[in-house]
């Protein structure tokens, strides 16, 4: 049975009471237009976010929302509903990332594996299909990942702004989680043919 729709403020206290439960920060986030004490403490970079045909409206959706929350969103496309390939777009935020000039990266498709995959084929690129409040904070938390992934078709935009704005709000735990995390890198290294010269 779907969730019940809520309002603009009931998000914002739920998103709220998540960033303070996994920040320790203050207990609400500011009105929209306003910058955040994270983003304005943390000073991070840009957000990339791109999007299929199907993850469009969804994106259209987060960009002012996460705007809103005191991050610099970088559209990377794609601009309406006409037909695109989402591996396109997903290389278009990767590669962003991969390359340092965005500090994270959202990509939105129908199902939300297809742009991981491609995602992931981008050196430097940890990212994750997240669909509820434990993935964005495991996938941050465990595995510094840095490209979100969404499935438009699979959630709907009140929770599609929770995870996302819970996913930027987490930070990576370190410790026991670093080696694991320097693990996938080592992996990523092997076959990359920057590395084998």
């Amino acid at each position: 049975m779907p969730s019940p729709e809520l309002s603009e403020a009931q998000l914002r206290e739920i998103v709220g009471r998540v960033v303070q439960r996994t920040l320790g920060g203050p207990a609400h986030l500011p009105q929209t237009g306003a910058v955040s004490a994270r983003a304005a403490a943390a000073g991070p970079g840009p957000v990339a976010i791109g999007a299929d045909h199907g993850g469009y409206p969804l994106k259209e959706i987060l960009k002012p929302f996460l705007a809103g929350l005191g991050y610099n969103m970088v559209d990377c496309g794609t601009h309406s509903t006409d037909p695109v390939d989402y591996p396109d777009l997903a290389y278009a935020v990767a590669r962003l990332v991969g390359s340092g000039e965005a500090w994270r990266g959202i990509v939105v498709d129908g199902a939300g594996i297809g742009s991981a995959m491609a995602a992931n084929k981008v050196p430097g690129v940890r990212a994750a299909l997240c669909y509820d409040h434990a993935t964005a904070v495991n996938s941050r938390e465990h595995n510094d990942a840095n490209v979100l992934t969404l499935g438009a078709g699979l959630i709907g935009p009140n929770l599609a702004q929770q995870i996302a704005a819970t996913w930027l709000a987490t930070e990576f735990g370190g410790g026991r989680h670093q080696r694991r995390v320097d693990k996938i890198v080592d992996i990523e290294r092997r076959f990359s043919r920057d590395s084998s010269s």
